[in-house]
């Protein structure tokens, strides 16, 4: 179950890797074509990992990538604009929690658990997030000890089981609210057993 979830996290991983690298592609096709080189395109040699905002280039965009994986998702279950008013925040809901067990940031197009480049909260710092982040800090530390590791770990496990929960309550109520087809295709996802 565990392995299943682990592959799970690691195609989704895959898949917004994908759609950045088309996204990127897409926004510098344009300015490259009909300047000559690519080198011209940008101020200062124009090299692709030039600085953020220089010369043109966008800075990537959260909400931008959020909408364009609901939309996404919205196709592949057939959705009309209605039913995902009810449907989209459950399957987000059920994503979001699936990745945190996965052990992928919880809602990193989704808008959870992220911090922005200017430092400031883009969403809510999970328990599982809080949990493993202590879990690491304490393993850092050379001079813990086995009883302060004993004590992560188990806040750790229990962060985990909680959010078990949480994601069997919000599969339930995503299968409650979608027809068979869209259920099979959710299972195809990942996103329900």
């Amino acid at each position: 179950m565990f392995s299943r979830r682990m592959m799970v996290g690691l195609v989704v991983c895959l898949v917004t890797a994908l759609v950045l690298s088309v996204a990127v592609a897409q926004d510098r096709a344009p300015r490259q074509r009909g300047t000559g080189t690519a080198d011209q395109a940008a101020p200062g040699g124009g090299q692709r990992g030039g600085q953020p905002g220089a010369g043109g280039d966008r800075q990537f965009d959260p909400a931008k990538m959020r909408e364009m994986m609901e939309q996404r998702t919205r196709e592949q279950l057939g959705a009309t604009e209605a039913e995902w008013k009810t449907l989209g925040p459950r399957v987000m809901k059920v994503d979001g929690l699936t990745r945190q067990l996965s052990g992928g940031r919880s809602g990193m197009f989704f808008g959870g658990g992220r911090r922005g480049a200017e430092g400031e909260q883009q969403g809510e710092i999970t328990a599982m997030e809080r949990a493993s982040q202590a879990l690491r800090t304490t393993l850092r530390n050379e001079a813990a000890s086995p009883d302060e590791i004993k004590k992560q770990l188990a806040a750790l496990r229990t962060a985990r089981e909680a959010t078990k929960k949480d994601l069997a309550v919000a599969q339930q109520e995503l299968r409650k609210s979608v027809n068979i087809r869209q259920e099979a295709q959710l299972v195809l996802m990942g996103l329900l057993d």
